[in-house]
Formats: C-alpha cells, sequence, structure tokens
C-alpha cells in the first residue's frame, strides 16, 4: 500500500512539472547523518524557481511612530476654500452637504459674492436671490450669462431648483435688512447662505435656525448685542469692530474661528479687492 500511495503522488495528476523538480527532491527525508542541507538547498530551489518571483531584495519601508506625522496632508474637509486661518492653512467650508445646511453672513456683499463664484467653480449651481440685480450682474456676465452655473432672480420668484448629490446648490439671498420668509429652503444637497449687511431686527432669529454664522467689522454696539445673542467671548466681541477688510469670524455651535479672505487675480479683475462696505 505503500508503494501505491507513492506512485499516486508521483502520476502526471501530482501537480508538479517541468521546471519545477521532481518529487524525488521534495519527498526524499533526511536520514540521520545525511546531507540534509542538500535537501534544503534543492527545497529554496523550488521556492525561487518555481513558485513565482521574488520580490526586490533591499530593505522594507518601515516608518517610525515618531515619523507618522509626517504623512499628514494640509487640506481640509470637501468643499470650497474660504480663505486661511491663523495659522495659514486653508479654511475650507462644507457646503454640499446631504442634509440642510444654513449660513447666515452679517457682512459685506463682496465676501458673499466670493463665495458664491468659487461654490460655482466646484460645480455647484449657485441661484441668487436679490433686490439689487445690478451688483449681480458682472458676475453673470463673466460666468456665460447665467448658464455656467449662476442665475439670479428677484426676491420671492427663485423657482425649485431640483438638488441631487450630482448637481448641488447653493441658494443666496441678498435681501436687505429683514429678508422675507424664503419661498426655497435649504434641503438635502441644497443649502441657504442669507447676507445681512448688518444687524438687524431678525438676525436671532436667522441665527437661531442657522448652523453656521459668519461676522465681519461691526459697531461695538452691534457686537454686544451679538455677544450676547451668540454666547461670545469677550474677547471676540472686542475684536469684532477692528476686523480688517477680508476677514470673518466664522461661529459654528462651540467652534469659532477667524478667517481671512485672499482673493485670486481673477476675482480682483472681476470684484475688486476685498472690502466690508458696498
Amino acid at each position: 500500500m505503500t508503494a501505491m500511495t507513492t506512485r499516486t503522488a508521483d502520476g502526471p495528476g501530482s501537480g508538479y512539472g517541468a521546471g519545477y523538480g521532481t518529487p524525488e527532491d521534495t519527498r526524499r527525508p533526511s536520514a540521520p547523518g545525511g546531507d540534509g542541507g542538500s535537501v534544503a538547498r534543492r527545497a529554496t530551489g523550488l521556492l525561487r524557481t518555481g513558485f513565482g518571483l521574488l520580490g526586490p531584495r533591499h530593505g522594507r519601508h518601515v516608518l517610525s511612530a515618531e515619523d507618522l506625522d509626517t504623512l499628514a496632508l494640509p487640506i481640509g474637509d470637501d468643499g470650497v476654500v474660504i480663505g486661511v486661518d491663523a495659522e495659514g492653512q486653508p479654511a475650507v467650508l462644507g457646503l454640499n452637504r446631504p442634509t440642510p445646511y444654513d449660513v447666515v453672513l452679517i457682512g459685506g456683499l463682496w465676501t458673499a459674492q466670493v463665495l458664491a463664484l468659487r461654490a460655482a467653480a466646484t460645480g455647484a449651481r449657485v441661484a441668487v436671490e436679490t433686490g439689487r440685480a445690478q451688483a449681480w450682474t458682472q458676475m453673470v456676465h463673466a460666468m456665460g450669462g447665467g448658464q455656467n452655473g449662476l442665475a439670479v432672480y428677484d426676491v420671492g420668484r427663485v423657482p425649485p431648483q431640483g438638488a441631487s448629490a450630482g448637481t448641488p446648490v447653493l441658494v443666496v439671498r441678498d435681501c436687505g435688512m429683514r429678508p422675507p420668509r424664503g419661498r426655497v429652503t435649504s434641503g438635502p444637497w441644497q443649502s441657504v447662505l442669507t447676507l445681512l449687511p448688518y444687524l438687524s431686527p431678525v438676525a436671532p432669529r436667522l441665527i437661531r435656525q442657522a448652523r453656521l454664522v459668519g461676522v465681519q467689522r461691526i459697531s461695538p454696539d452691534e457686537a454686544g448685542e451679538l455677544g450676547r445673542t451668540m454666547a461670545l467671548p469677550r474677547a471676540d466681541m472686542d475684536s469684532l469692530p477692528t476686523l480688517a477688510d477680508g476677514v470673518t469670524l466664522w461661529c459654528a455651535d462651540r467652534d469659532r474661528q477667524y478667517v481671512m479672505t485672499q482673493p485670486t487675480d481673477a476675482e480682483v479683475g472681476l470684484l475688486g479687492t476685498p472690502r466690508r462696505m458696498d
């Protein structure tokens, strides 16, 4: 029976072929005092020639735990780059979300237009609801007359936008100090940015509903009132009346971050330099 078992293993169905050695090479045990090293060398030969090529013969790519931080990339989440933070790192605002997202910006038209321009550049469609269409005309013409992602509507005349994951939408409401309740609200893949030139009586309601609030330079009285509404630290309340053009304090829940919006050459040519007043 031993001989029959051995012949079966040595037959054509044993899985060995030309160039792989013979069964005799692998099944012959090393007798006590025999040439065990020869068998080991033949087994090594099988690995080198019969079972694939060996990899490059150099040191493994090993990184120490102390060096792991060097692999970090200086980028934020998906979204629109709205400027740089205090450390000079890019500040990114994720406007395209599967859940409703409301943003209130108490600031200048220039910043709102830069955000709209950059949102359109990322592939979002931008619908502007405004009572001063002439202020947006130059942007519309520069972007192809409304055919390339930006359209302007009168107040209360924004149609349903049909937002989806493939075609996210940003609605910019530039409707003055007391914007009426919008017909088009935030929803899945449709964010709404409401621009307030100053703190107004409707601001507290809008701030409570917003997920993110941006504040540019305001008067000391407005800073005190806003500080009480948003529970801002005293240092932030004192800094708001002194902010430079293009600087915004962005607040979300308990997080606060100062961001400087730096325009590109193309944005300067289209919109001019950063300014708080319009």
